[in-house]
């Protein structure tokens, strides 16, 4: 299997000012921005430069929304991993593939996105032969990461922090944590996602207490629902 394979292919662009985040996150991460902008001078009085992220917490809450609002804002290229798709029953054939994408990250000083990063930092099995192999994994991991040139980024996101392995979790100057937002937030982002639609389809039944990503679906089966029907209406008025 190539590593081309294993790289999901999105090309969405996302502002940073349009991800949702708490005051703090937000801070941090135009920090790691700013570093990543004025890398070179900072350089000059050997200040190391960030350039390992985790974010962690709630499925479909902005994790991969906002790396792909950093990857924007530093008009670098993201490269998006889905570790379930790489995990292979041979570990050593994993950890090679893991080599060739952080490899081919540093060449192109691109932001690597990590989703699921918990998969390399459990064991999936009990048995010693497992866990050893495991270990060796992660071993290749941390390796890839302290050698992984400052010029790129590496962004790693989690719903399970608590099952990674505590070597892993050190090797990152920045982590940012995402809850279910609340109703205010939510408000917020319907909001976005509804002002470019006509007037008359805004009009959706918002649901609360569920994440970004359920809203962001439940908003446009509503608005799609309503347009369909309108398309259909037309359609019979004109055989009529």
């Amino acid at each position: 299997m190539s590593i081309y394979d294993l790289i999901i292919n999105d090309k969405e662009q996302v502002k940073l000012e349009d991800v949702i985040l708490k005051e703090e996150s937000r801070k941090n991460i135009l920090q790691l921005i700013k570093e990543h902008k004025y890398i070179e001078e900072l350089h000059k009085y050997g200040l190391p430069v960030s350039n390992k992220l985790m974010l962690h917490g709630s499925s479909g809450c902005g994790k991969t929304t906002t790396a792909k609002a950093i990857a924007n804002a530093l008009g670098r290229p993201i490269m998006i991993l889905n570790l379930s798709n790489v995990i292979n029953s041979r570990i050593g054939e994993t950890s090679q593939n893991m080599k060739q994408i952080f490899d081919k990250a540093a060449r192109e000083r691109a932001v690597l996105f990590l989703d699921e990063f918990d998969q390399i930092g459990k064991s999936r099995d009990n048995s010693e032969q497992d866990v050893g192999e495991m270990r060796r994994l992660v071993n290749t991991i941390i390796q890839l990461i302290d050698y992984f040139p400052d010029k790129s980024l590496l962004i790693c996101a989690t719903n399970h922090p608590e099952i990674i392995d505590s070597a892993l979790l050190r090797r990152f100057q920045f982590s940012i944590s995402y809850e279910m937002p609340d109703d205010a937030q939510l408000d917020k982002y319907y909001d976005q996602l509804l002002e470019k639609m006509p007037e008359h389809l805004r009009r959706i039944n918002r649901k609360y207490t569920i994440s970004f990503a359920q809203a962001k679906d439940e908003a446009y089966t509503q608005v799609k629902r309503g347009l369909l029907e309108e398309l259909e209406a037309r359609e019979q008025a004109v055989v009529a």
